[in-house]
This record gives C-alpha cells, structure tokens and sequence, in this order.
C-alpha cells in the first residue's frame, strides 16, 4: 500500500516521565562559529517532517559557519511517527515487523530512496508478489494471476514473467481497451516529471502552497476530482471506477469522485514500489541519528506563545524553553497545543482508518466467504471498488484485503484496511476460525483530499512554521520531507541569509545535470 504517505506525530497520554536522546556524532561536529550565542530551533514531532528538519538543518551547518541548536519533541515512545512496524505474537525475537502504517516508497521518492543508499539500510521490493482481485462487495470484477505491480504496470501494459503475464494483458485489454491504460499513465507520467524539479540544483521554493501550483501547473488538478479529470482526459468510466479507484481507496481510503486529481495521480505512481527491511521507521532514526538534535521522547507539547523578545515559548512536560524559531512538524489539531489566538490553522479532517493484522495457517481467502464457487482461487491481494454500492449493491466491508508473506513454515500474515473495525466473529467466519494473532489500530490515516485551490499557511508568523501544511497538497513520507526542506530552507535564509546548500562554491565541484543530483544532498 502507498500509505505515506501521511505522517502523524500519534497521541498518547502525557507522561511524567522522559528521555533525552542526544545524537551528536563526530562527522557533525560545527565549524568554526560567527558568534558565541547558537541560534535555538524547537521542532514538535518527530516523523518524516520532524526528523528530516533536523537533517537539513545538521546539512546546512555542515557546510557553513553557524550554529543553531535543536530540540525536537515527541510525544510518542518512539520515532517515525505514522511510519511503525509491529511484531506477530508480540515477539520480536521470533518474527519479522509488519509495516502498520506507511508502507512503500519508490525511485522518483528522491529522499528518501537516496537516504537508504547514505545510511545503509537494505530495500526489499514487491515485484515478484502475485495475485491481485478487485472486490466490488458482491462479485470480483476483475482478477489477475500475477501482479503487474500496482497499477502502474498495468497501465503500461508491460506483460513480463511468461504466457501467464502476456493472458493477464489480454484480459485487461479485452475489459479496459487500449487507450484507457495509456492515456490514464501520460497523466502520472507528467505528474512525475514536475514532481522531480522538486530535486533538481535550482528547484522551486514557495512561501505559498497556491504558489508551487502556479509553478508545477497543478492548478487543474487540484481544482478537479480524479474522475472528472481523468474523464476528461478520454479514459472509460469502468477503467476509472475499477483500476482507479481499488488504487484511491487502497492508498488513501478515498473513492474516485472525492479525492483530488494530483493526488489521484500520486496513487498509480508507484512503479518500482520498495520498504526498508525491518521497517521504514529506520529511515527517520537515521536522519535524527546524524542530525545534532537532543531528541526528547514521551514529551507533549502544551502551547507555543510569543515574548516581548520575539522569541517562541514552548511548554511541555519538560517545562518552558525558548526558541528562536519553531517548526510544527505534525498535524496541528491532533497535538492539542495551543497557539496565539491571532494564529489560525484551518481544520483539516482526516480519513479515520481501522488497520487489522493477523495471522492465519490458511494460504489463501476461501472462496466461498465472498459467496464464490469454490473452485474460484481468491488473489492473495483483494483491492475494492465503490462502483457496485453507486448501482444499489452491497459496500465492500474492507477497503483491501492482503497477504503479506508468510511469518512461519505454516502461518501467513494478512492486512486488511476499513472503514469499521473488523471483528473478531468476522475474521473467525471469512477464515474458517483459522486465526491466530490479531493486532489492531485506529489512525487518522489521511487528510480529506477534496478538489481544492487553497491551503494552510506554511509560515504562520515570524519563526512559527508549519510543515504539514503540505498534507493536504500530497500527502506522502517523501512530500513531507520536501516539505521540511523548504520550510528550513525560508528559515535559513530569514535568519542567516544562506540555505541549506550554503554558499554556491561549495557545491561547484558537483555535476548538477546528472540524472541522480538531488537538491539538499548533492550541493
């Protein structure tokens, strides 16, 4: 699942108790320093857009001459926020973490693809998975044997791996035609070409989400829901309703008529989809690890107000601290802080997500729980379709349905992603009582991502950022990284007239037209 997406800075209750982890290592030791007095730099959160904030900040300190200190605040007991792995029985030891929340990333994710070659953590890709069914609450209305990964393989129409692949072809061609396919892929694949200007030497920087628009002309886009849009474009409408729509609803809980066209197109981008092995989480600890960070877990934040000193005060279970600036690196009205009453964020919903896992001896759905002959082979990954309740049928009761590998010589571990919790009556009754493990958890997944031509301000006042501003623009582990690379890029140059990348020659001896530059790494 594309599930990035989307990063939150989870709720626990405050606890009295905290840990400060200070991670200061030698490569990162400051240069020689314009003042005496460091610059204090306060980040609250400490997922994707918190702990690549301290990472651009530790880069741009590397490559010039000055000093800032920074804290970043967690309220959880752990880093990587929406990004989390859990263990089958509880057992670490004994078996291997299942991603819980945002899943894959891919090539064109330039941070943090770069970030598994710097830091040295192993990629394991989904190529070689097999099988995959669209669910639309009664009947499968489509069905391949082997997985052309996603959609994107799909509406490339690449049939790789044998006569199976090349039959799989034929069938969607035979359902969906030709055009549809291509024409649906010259979308994303334009979408993508914009997307990778966010890297190259001089990319985009914006103090305005409607601005960045303006650039990558996304206006269009955002201002249209995926359907319409892509209907407009000339794709069928049971292309959209069925391959479109299993790729929405799976990636961002979202059905084709509701979600904006940008990030419907971000849903089918996912070709060459990859994880980090034992999880993605490792990502984020790497990034605060080579950051000079102090990182302080279990700690809520209570309020951020503004001194007679221009300075930002920030309360929390450690007591109150004053920063020069401050970056909110987590959806504000999930924190429960409490900005100056002349401060507005507007209220962004979220997609409430119930995430069931569970293990299970059997090797595959059993057809007749679906009301299917027994002779049907179910798709060890069940994507779903709203397009049967809109005709009067029945709602599919999971948004998807998949097997991700096994967990013993016996024993399979099995995802599933709705709208309601998932009994246990009803996982006991789809799987023949042949359950074992079950994990459950509730997230506020995703924005709402209706068609829209406004967003949150990025800079709410001097020095107070807000980073998840970008959410409801794209939503994903990599945006968010763009995202805290922008705001310290503003920041940095508010407050030292430089940038991430420092001074230009610096950066002189770098080829910046090479196909793998990537601005903030390379420069």
């Amino acid at each position: 699942m594309y599930l990035r997406v989307a990063l939150l800075a989870l709720p626990t209750a405050a606890l009295a108790l905290q840990f400060q982890l200070p991670f200061k290592l030698p490569f990162l030791q400051q240069k020689a320093l314009e003042s005496s007095q460091s610059t204090r730099i306060a980040i609250v959160g400490a997922g994707a857009a918190g702990s690549s904030a301290a990472f651009w900040i530790a880069k741009a300190q590397e490559r010039s001459n000055i000093s800032i200190q920074v804290d970043v605040y967690e309220r959880s007991s752990y880093i990587g926020g929406r990004s989390t792995v859990v263990y089958p029985y509880d057992d670490p030891q004994g078996y291997p973490g299942v991603e819980l929340g945002a899943s894959i990333f891919i090539p064109a994710n330039r941070n943090l693809w770069r970030a598994t070659h710097e830091f040295n953590l192993s990629r394991r890709d989904f190529h070689d998975e097999e099988g995959l069914g669209i669910w639309d609450g009664t009947s499968l209305v489509f069905a391949v044997r082997h997985f052309l990964y996603w959609v994107s393989r799909l509406t490339r129409l690449q049939a790789t791996g044998g006569w199976w692949s090349w039959w799989d072809t034929a069938k969607a061609l035979f359902r969906y035609g030709f055009h549809s396919p291509r024409r649906t892929q010259k979308v994303v694949d334009d979408m993508v070409s914009k997307f990778l200007t966010l890297y190259s030497s001089t990319p985009p920087k914006w103090s305005k989400l409607e601005d960045l628009a303006q650039t990558l002309e996304w206006n269009d886009l955002l201002s249209k829901n995926t359907a319409d849009w892509l209907e407009g474009e000339g794709v069928n409408h049971r292309f959209i309703s069925e391959i479109v729509e299993a790729s929405t609803r799976v990636n961002y809980g979202h059905n084709v008529d509701e979600i904006h066209a940008l990030e419907g197109a971000c849903s089918l981008a996912p070709t060459g989809a990859t994880a980090v092995d034992g999880g993605n989480f490792q990502i984020f600890e790497q990034f605060l690890n080579r950051s000079t960070a102090n990182v302080f877990l279990k700690t809520s934040v209570q309020s951020i107000t503004a001194n007679s000193s221009g300075k930002w005060i920030v309360a929390s279970d450690r007591g109150s601290q004053s920063y020069d600036a401050v970056i909110i690196a987590a959806p504000w009205q999930s924190t429960g802080i409490a900005l100056p009453e002349e401060i507005t964020i507007p209220k962004q919903p979220y997609v409430h997500l119930h995430v069931t896992l569970f293990s299970t001896n059997l090797s595959s759905l059993p057809a007749k729980s679906l009301n299917l002959p027994a002779s049907t082979k179910i798709p060890p990954m069940l994507l779903t379709t709203h397009e049967g309740a809109r005709n009067g049928g029945k709602e599919p009761e999971f948004n998807s349905l998949s097997y991700h590998g096994k967990i013993s010589d016996s024993e399979w571990v099995v995802k599933i992603f709705s709208k309601q919790r998932i009994s246990d009556e009803w996982l006991s009754k789809m799987f023949d009582g042949q359950v074992g493990w079950v994990y459950r958890k509730e997230w506020d997944a995703y924005p709402v991502l209706p068609p829209t031509s406004s967003f949150p301000q990025i800079k709410l006042a001097d020095g107070l950022y807000y980073s998840n501003s970008f959410e409801p623009f794209i939503s994903t582990m990599e945006t968010e990284t763009i995202s805290s690379r922008n705001i310290v890029d503003l920041l940095l140059e508010e407050h030292f007239n430089t940038t991430i990348c420092g001074k230009p020659e610096l950066s002189d001896t770098v080829q910046k037209d090479s196909d793998d530059y990537v601005y903030g790494w390379d420069c």
